[in-house]
C-alpha cells in the first residue's frame, strides 16, 4: 500500500508540468503593472471607477442633483420596505432597516437613538453610502440623482435642509449636520502614515 501511494504522487509533479507547459508563457511573465507573484494585470480607470469613498469634504461626488420631492418617490419605491414609510424603521425580522430620522441630543442619554439626524456627522458619507450599500436587495442600482434625491429626502425629513433644497455636488458637503462636532479625532500616530 504504501509503495502503491508513492507512485500515485510521483505522478502530481509530471501533471503539473504538462498543464503549465501548455499555458501561455505570458501568464507568467512579470509587467510593471503584476505584483510578485506575475500573476494579475494592471487595474484600468474605468475597473478602478466602480470602486469608490465619498469622504467627509465631498472630493469625488458625481454631476448631478436631486431634491426632497424627488427623493420622496425614490424613497418610498426603494427605502420604505426596509425603514418605514415615515423613516421610523421597521423591526420586522428580514426587513429591519434601522430609523432614519428623531433621537436628536440622544446619544449621551440612557435611550440614545442612531440616525442619521442624530449620529451621522457628514451628509457627503451619507450620499456615499446610499450609493455603496443601498438598497438592500439591489446595492448600488440608484442613479446619482437618485441618490442625491434620496439624501435630500432624508436630510429634509430630519429638519437639516430645507423642504425645497437641492442637493448636488456644491451642496451637499456645505450641509451641517447636527452631530458633526459629536466626534472626536483618533489620537493614534500611526494613522498619519495613511493622510
Amino acid at each position: 500500500m504504501f509503495t502503491h501511494n508513492l507512485k500515485r504522487l510521483a505522478w502530481r509533479p509530471l501533471i503539473a508540468g504538462i498543464l503549465l507547459a501548455g499555458m501561455p508563457f505570458g501568464a507568467f511573465a512579470q509587467s510593471a503593472g503584476d505584483t510578485k507573484l506575475g500573476v494579475g494585470k494592471p487595474v484600468t480607470k474605468a475597473e478602478l471607477g466602480k470602486y469608490f469613498a465619498i469622504p467627509p469634504d465631498g472630493r469625488g461626488l458625481p454631476a448631478g442633483s436631486g431634491t426632497p420631492n424627488e427623493g420622496r418617490v425614490v424613497y418610498m419605491q426603494n427605502c420604505a420596505i426596509c425603514h418605514g414609510d415615515k423613516l421610523q424603521g421597521n423591526p420586522k425580522p428580514g426587513f429591519g432597516g434601522d430609523r432614519l430620522i428623531g433621537g436628536r441630543g440622544s446619544l449621551a442619554s440612557n435611550a440614545p437613538l442612531k440616525t442619521v439626524e442624530s449620529y451621522w456627522p457628514y451628509a457627503t458619507t451619507l450620499f456615499d453610502y446610499i450609493k455603496r450599500a443601498m438598497p438592500f436587495n439591489a446595492p448600488g442600482s440608484l442613479t446619482d440623482d437618485q441618490v442625491y434625491a434620496a439624501a435630500a429626502f432624508i436630510l429634509a425629513e430630519g429638519h437639516i435642509i430645507k423642504p425645497d433644497a437641492t442637493m448636488n455636488a456644491t451642496t451637499l458637503p456645505q450641509v451641517e449636520m447636527p452631530n458633526r462636532n459629536g466626534f472626536v479625532p483618533d489620537p493614534r500616530p500611526e494613522l498619519s502614515l495613511y493622510h
